[in-house]
């Protein structure tokens, strides 16, 4: 499950605004907001995040001792 630390790192490796990740979404820019400083965000919602963040080329690392964290699948391209 994405968690806040994951969000903004996934936005900054995709130079995206939290209006950019809301168009994408569909999610409002005060629930980003909120989630991106710590509140609380529904499930389905997550999922949402994730899938939009996976479709334009981030691939989330889970737990692994260094702590979870989001790096770039394949470079982007301009169109993105």
């Amino acid at each position: 499950m994405i968690d806040p630390v994951q969000c903004r790192a996934a936005r900054a490796l995709l130079d995206w605004t939290q209006a950019d990740l809301s168009a994408a979404t569909g999610l409002s820019k005060v629930t980003l907001r909120a989630f991106e400083k710590g509140g609380e965000m529904r499930d389905s919602n997550r999922t949402l995040l994730r899938l939009a963040f996976e479709k334009a080329g981030v691939e989330f690392i889970d737990q692994n001792g260094g702590g979870p964290g989001a790096r770039l699948r394949s470079p982007i391209s301009a169109e993105q």
